[in-house]
């Protein structure tokens, strides 16, 4: 049982923010989820111990404890990252709010500073702002890149759509902090109704030469499939917005986007240590997924799942059809995974049998899983900790890691290694 020591740090310019609306969707808001590991919402499904990802499976005698501390308080957090350590200091996050608010914080201090600036958003079911990356560059640049969910105009002011953008931040180390000479980078195609399954994660490769942007299939399952339009899709891009020349798709100039296709919702990427690329995606009832992301792959979504429609027809299983990419993990009941971050040690080493591992944030599951990745390309969940609350994000940052509750008066926490 993991102790959570919430310890209050002073906070500047607290933000409370009432919520608008509610989501639509059972995969992102907890009024319409419901919390307990069983998940109503994406039923249990008879499965084989293989294929059950239990926690009491995984856990060893070394299984690493901690207690948290609470450092800042936020409304509706979806996204954060760091901006780069100097000199060991503590380090400063930038957290996103879906209501469209973007902070600096102090971890030191708790302080935290809203930025300016920021696009209008629309917020509303998992819409709104979303992630937030610092360029490869930042240290000399201050560019960093965000995803929002953007209304459409016209005849399609009812349809929505990720958008991705770069900008300078400005000011950084002032109480007024900016984002100027904002430009766009990509957007999904086409806008639909319906405010699920944007995705829109944000990520950069290792050498820092491409731009991935996971694009979810809007919840309209064959988008996923549909080479004229990038939803349900990876797109990998250059860091200004163009399509690279080794692209596997020349289908149109759209496909020439997409580095894999047949994805649902995929809330959480990262390279591990060797340079290869992860994913994890949220199935239907059941079958979430942790998947290995390679050129061209079809991971099959909505041809096949370990999930079940949410009607309650089945759909075949991923070992059905072996043409599609099979996941390495999948999870039923769900973990309903919502982020991901690969812990590598740095100036501090809390936990270092994690070294390595993929630290997964849970939603339904109210959990942080440890998921180990194998020299041959397989996985498994080594870990469970239950952290008591949604958690809507987690980030390893220097040998130390940090995650993020979700809704109102969510906490951002430091865990502590005992």
């Amino acid at each position: 049982m993991i102790h959570i020591e919430r310890v209050s740090l002073p906070l500047t310019s607290p933000l409370i923010i009432a919520a608008l609306l509610f989501s639509t969707s059972a995969c992102s808001n907890p009024a319409t989820v419901n919390t307990s590991n069983n998940v109503p919402e994406q039923k249990e499904m008879q499965t084989s111990k293989a294929d059950m990802q239990t926690s009491d499976a995984q856990v060893s005698a070394d299984k690493p404890e901690f207690t948290t501390k609470a450092v800042a308080t936020f409304d509706e957090p979806w996204a954060m990252t760091a901006l780069p350590i100097t000199d060991s200091k503590a380090p400063k996050l930038l957290v996103t709010q879906k209501t469209g608010e973007l902070f600096i914080v102090d971890t030191a201090t708790g302080n935290k500073s809203k930025i300016e600036g920021v696009p209008t958003v629309a917020y509303g079911g998992q819409g709104g702002l979303g992630d937030i990356i610092v360029a490869p560059d930042f240290a000399t640049s201050n560019t960093v890149y965000l995803s929002y969910a953007e209304a459409g105009t016209g005849n399609d002011s009812n349809k929505f759509g990720a958008k991705v953008i770069k900008a300078t931040l400005s000011g950084l180390e002032t109480a007024t902090p900016t984002l100027q000479g904002i430009t766009p980078i990509w957007q999904q195609s086409p806008k639909v109704t319906g405010q699920g399954h944007y995705s829109h994660r944000l990520l950069f490769s290792p050498d820092g030469r491409y731009l991935y942007i996971s694009s979810g299939e809007r919840q309209d399952k064959d988008p996923a499939q549909d080479m004229s339009g990038n939803l349900g899709k990876i797109i990998r891009l250059s860091p200004d917005g163009n399509a690279p020349t080794d692209n596997p798709f020349t289908d149109n100039e759209l496909a020439k986007q997409f580095w894999t296709i047949g994805h649902r919702n995929v809330l959480g990427m990262a390279f591990d240590d060797s340079g290869q690329l992860w994913a994890h995606e949220m199935g239907p009832k059941g079958g979430d997924e942790f998947n290995i992301i390679e050129k061209g792959n079809n991971y099959g979504w909505p041809v096949v799942s370990n999930g079940r429609n949410y009607s309650g027809l089945d759909i075949p299983d991923h070992d059905t059809k072996p043409e599609f990419a099979a996941p390495k993990i999948t999870w039923t009941p769900v973990i309903s995974p919502s982020a991901m971050s690969i812990y590598a040690a740095g100036t501090h080493n809390d936990f270092p049998s994690w070294q390595g591992n993929a630290l997964i944030s849970g939603l339904s599951s109210k959990a942080l899983i440890v998921v180990g990745i194998n020299d041959d390309n397989t996985a498994a969940e080594r870990y469970r900790y239950d952290m008591g609350e949604r958690v809507r994000s987690v980030l390893a940052v220097d040998g130390q890691v940090w995650t993020l509750e979700d809704g109102n008066d969510a906490q951002l926490l430091r865990l502590l290694p005992k």
